[in-house]
């Protein structure tokens, strides 16, 4: 990155999927794990970073709903998750944040975990009222899903790519 780039202050994974799973809660002596499903769609994957705030929240929403990642049936064109329509999981992961030093990773560049929970909290909430609102993700019955801020949780994923793009805000 060069000196007259602007540091990130939130980065974001896109993948297509047909399907993933994700485990929100492990098992237990007393219970069976729990789990989230979707179907066709996308899996975002989010990381703060230090500098984000819940103005940021509001365009990474916009954007990442928005941009055309998405390959439509059957002509194969490119549209938007919203369009497509298709379902969301958003997994929160941290480790996007992490940088090299040596062998090691380190993560100082992360938001203090509260506050990462606090925007990873809009972040999903607004999600789902931009799917509640939309009225091609409504009327074919699609979901927003999202892992749980702060767990090691396991997934799964059937992908039609992988078509994997980094974002940056």
């Amino acid at each position: 990155m060069s000196s007259s780039e602007a540091v990130p202050q939130a980065r974001v994974v896109v993948q297509q999927c047909l399907s993933a799973r994700l485990q929100v809660k492990p098992p237990s002596q007393e219970n069976e794990a729990e789990y989230v499903e979707v179907g066709r769609g996308i899996i975002i994957y989010i990381c703060f970073l230090k500098g984000s705030t819940e103005d940021l929240v509001e365009k990474m929403v916009r954007s990442t709903l928005g941009v055309r990642l998405s390959e439509s049936e059957p002509n194969g064109k490119l549209v938007s998750v919203l369009d497509l329509p298709g379902d969301v999981l958003i997994v929160p992961q941290a480790t996007l944040g992490g940088k090299t030093k040596g062998k090691a990773m380190q993560y100082h560049s992360n938001i203090a975990k509260t506050e990462g929970q606090e925007l990873y909290t809009k972040f999903c909430t607004m999600c789902a009222e931009t799917f509640e609102t939309s009225t091609k993700t409504k009327e074919a019955n699609k979901t927003v899903k999202h892992g749980t801020y702060g767990n090691r949780q396991v997934l799964t994923v059937v992908t039609n790519g992988p078509y994997t793009h980094v974002l940056d805000f």
